[in-house]
C-alpha cells in the first residue's frame, strides 16, 4: 500500500533549548550540514511520495513563509500550504485540529522538524507507509531503539509487541524505544479535542489502550536535534556517513 499524499509539517514551536540560533529565526530555519531542518524533512517526505505538505507557522512565521516561497520557486516539491497560528500556538495536537480543513479526510504524515537519521536499510518514512493498515489502527508511530538514536529520552517511551502494537511505558518503567517525530494518523483524531493547545500523547494513550496505536523500529540512527550541542553532534554524524 503506498503512503499518505499529504502531510502535517509541526513548525510552529519556539525552540527555546535552541537559542541562540532560533533569536533570529525559528528552529526550522536552523541549518544543519548547510540544509534548513524543514527541508531535510520535506526532501524525506517529497521520497515517499508526499505531494503536499500543510505547514503551520507562529514563531517567525514571516520568516517559515518567506523560505517555502523560495523554496516552491525553485520548483521543489511538495506543494506547501500554510496553517497559520500567528495568534496562538497550538501544540501537535491543536496544531492538527485547527489544520482539519486543509489535510482533507484521508490519513496523512505527521513530522517534527527536528529529527533527523541515517538510513541502514531501506527508506524510514517508506516503513511506516508500508506498516500502516487503517483497519487495525488510527496511529502508526516511526520508533527507534534507545541505543540507535540521540538526544531523546534514555528511559525510552514504548514497548513494541510481535504484532506492532505499542503499549506506552508505566511510570517508574524504562522502555526499548523511543518516537522519533514522524507519524502516520487519521487527522480526525483530534476532532474532539479541547480549544485551543493541546497534545497528542493523552489522545495516543487512549488509543493504544484499545490497541488502535501501532509502530515500526526501521534500522538506523536517528538524532534529536533540540539544541546547539545536538547540532553539532548530528553534523558530526552526517559528516561521518
Amino acid at each position: 500500500m503506498s503512503g499518505p499524499k499529504v502531510a502535517m509539517v509541526l513548525a510552529a514551536g519556539l525552540g527555546t533549548r535552541m537559542r541562540p540560533l532560533t533569536n533570529d529565526r525559528p528552529k526550522a530555519l536552523v541549518e544543519v550540514a548547510g540544509k534548513a531542518l524543514i527541508d531535510h524533512m520535506l526532501d524525506r517526505l517529497v521520497a515517499a511520495g508526499v505531494e503536499t505538505a500543510v505547514v503551520n507557522v507562529h514563531y517567525f512565521a514571516d520568516l517559515v513563509e518567506a523560505h517555502l516561497r523560495v523554496r516552491e520557486a525553485k520548483g521543489l516539491a511538495p506543494r506547501i500550504v500554510i496553517s497559520d497560528e500567528r495568534a496562538q500556538a497550538l501544540e501537535t495536537g491543536g496544531g492538527i485540529k485547527h489544520a482539519l480543513s486543509l489535510l482533507g479526510e484521508g490519513p496523512v504524515f505527521v513530522a517534527n522538524i527536528d529529527s533527523l537519521w541515517i538510513e541502514h536499510a531501506g527508506a524510514a518514512v517508506d516503513a511506516v507507509a508500508a506498516a500502516w493498515d487503517p483497519d487495525r489502527m488510527d496511529v502508526c508511530l516511526m520508533l527507534a531503539s534507545t541505543t540507535g538514536s540521540l538526544g531523546f529520552h534514555d528511559t525510552g517511551d514504548v514497548f513494541l509487541g510481535a504484532d506492532g502494537v505499542v503499549r506506552f511505558k508505566d511510570a517508574g518503567e524504562t522502555a526499548p524505544l523511543v518516537y522519533v517525530g514522524v507519524h502516520i494518523c487519521k487527522p480526525a483524531i483530534t476532532a474532539d479535542g479541547p480549544e485551543g493547545p493541546f497534545s497528542l500523547l493523552p489522545l495516543w494513550k487512549r488509543l493504544a489502550a484499545d490497541g488502535r496505536v501501532h509502530g515500526v523500529a526501521p534500522e538506523g540512527l536517528w538524532m534529536h536535534v533540540g539544541d546547539p550541542q545536538a547540532k553539532l553532534a548530528a553534523e558530526a554524524r552526517l559528516a561521518e556517513a
